[in-house]
């Protein structure tokens, strides 16, 4: 029996309770020694007004054990209710997201038997920051934020992951040719990086076809890093072409908690029938134990469940007639996992843990401080009306140290010189730079733009600063600037 390990558990809504309890009584008779503090998240806490989903007391909870397995949470739709995971990982840093994606062919059919890959998604920021204006009539807008330091930490871990458990190649997927800027730090952060691991081949895909490569020939990709939307789309993606999304867990990796979860949803419709698959939180729960320390329990556990797969005895999500020798519901499946344990499979690769080992802690290179230069300002307008008009009223209420470069509409140049064929609506980026080259620009300069702007009957929704750092402009150029 190892030493006994603290722990929250969530049950979660829907299917969450019965999976939950299965899980925990496939862990107990495997000699995990967990003392369990249970706390409340979903929808019983929606239902109380908590927008966050989550009680109060659960906060401590945490901080005591510093290690949650979660089941699925149901987030109520309409505004105003915030996502329980994504509260989590932001409030506690878990910034790394791990969900390894395996087939089990024959004995769940795919389409890719040889798959065996490792998804490594950043946590915490890209579009997930949740920071969306509604500026005009028409037009909502939502902030993608790419770090530095956010990108480093999580293609670091990625590496460090790689190495630590003898896989060979790193892929990074980006957009990199439409979002220079954002995609193109993360992409040029990732070459950077790479080159620190030599014995580990390293590869970058633009995001469409490197998507169409995973789910035709997922085969040849090995430890795959991304950026939280693709990461979150991807991920389930290739959970679902291993066989079903329902068999995979994920960890969620901070400095000093975890969490630990399935990737499926709460599957309300199927709750309270004990029908329900628990094995895509008992893979989450698996990769608890090995972060643990717990690793020889993590083999066994993982490796009676290979058994169990291996035997037939499958819930009603995988069972496959001429495949499958018996459909069982959550409990039973429970009990055919325990009766295994002990056991090895005898065709599916055998999983095998290191009895105990250190958490993959991650250091950031130091980095010189770059000077920063005002260049310029774009404006955001909201205005209905033929642009040449609005440039030319632009033009009359100049400040007399700056000049209108250009007015672009959703990202297109149109004035000056516009094409008279261009689709726009009521939202005009208005940008503003030095009318002699090189010349400084004082932020006083700006602020008397905003107001002749404001006193010609243009208010504006809102201002970008036009930065350079280290002589290198940090802003995008506009299509047909």
């Amino acid at each position: 029996m190892e030493s006994r390990r603290r722990i929250t558990v969530a049950q979660g809504d829907g299917i969450g309770p019965e999976i939950m309890e299965a899980t925990l009584r496939i862990l107990a008779e495997a000699g995990a020694d967990l003392e369990i503090e249970r706390i409340k998240v979903g929808a019983q806490v929606f239902d109380q007004g908590i927008t966050s989903g989550i009680e109060p007391k659960a906060w401590d909870s945490l901080r005591r054990t510093k290690v949650l397995l979660k089941a699925p949470i149901t987030t109520p739709q309409g505004g105003g209710f915030k996502s329980v995971n994504v509260t989590i990982r932001k409030t506690f840093g878990l910034y790394a997201n791990i969900r390894p994606c395996i087939s089990y062919s024959p004995f769940i059919p795919t389409q890719h038997p040889g798959m065996d890959l490792v998804i490594v998604r950043e946590n915490e920021e890209d579009l997930y920051g949740g920071i969306e204006h509604r500026q005009t009539q028409d037009v909502f807008q939502t902030l993608k934020l790419i770090t530095r330091p956010g990108s480093e930490r999580i293609i670091r871990y990625a590496f460090e992951y790689a190495r630590r458990y003898h896989r060979h190649k790193v892929t990074s997927f980006t957009k990199d040719n439409i979002m220079k800027l954002s995609d193109g730090t993360f992409h040029k952060i990732f070459d950077e990086v790479a080159a620190e691991y030599p014995e580990i081949e390293a590869e970058h895909w633009i995001i469409d076809i490197g998507t169409a490569k995973l789910a035709t020939a997922p085969e040849q990709f090995d430890v795959l890093v991304l950026p939280n939307l693709y990461g979150d789309i991807l991920s389930d993606v290739a959970a679902e072409i291993t066989g079903s999304v329902g068999l995979a867990g994920s960890a969620n990796i901070g400095d000093e908690i975890a969490m630990f979860e399935a990737i499926h949803g709460s599957a309300p419709p199927l709750a309270g029938q004990n029908i329900a698959n628990p094995s895509g939180l008992l893979m989450g729960a698996v990769l608890m134990l090995v972060h643990l320390g717990l690793g020889s329990i993590a083999t066994r556990v993982h490796n009676a469940w290979l058994c169990t797969i291996e035997d037939g005895i499958h819930t009603p999500d995988i069972y496959t007639d001429g495949v499958s020798a018996k459909k069982v519901g959550t409990d039973a499946f429970a009990d055919a996992v325990i009766e295994r344990l002990g056991q090895t499979p005898e065709r599916l690769p055998a999983a095998h843990y290191p009895a105990s080992e250190e958490p993959i802690i991650v250091k950031l290179k130091e980095r010189p401080i770059e000077i920063k230069t005002l260049e310029g300002i774009d404006i955001f307008l909201e205005y209905r009306g033929d642009v040449n008009q609005l440039g030319q009223q632009i033009e009359a209420h100049l400040n007399p140290n700056l000049t209108l470069v250009m007015i672009s509409n959703r990202g297109q140049k149109v004035y000056p010189n516009g094409a008279a064929e261009t689709f726009c609506v009521d939202h005009w980026r208005c940008r503003f730079q030095a009318r002699v080259p090189g010349a400084t620009i004082t932020t006083a300069d700006l602020i008397d733009q905003l107001n002749r702007l404001d006193t010609a009957g243009l208010p504006f929704i809102k201002t970008e600063g036009l930065y350079a750092f280290n002589g290198v402009p940090g802003y995008s150029l506009s299509q047909g600037q």
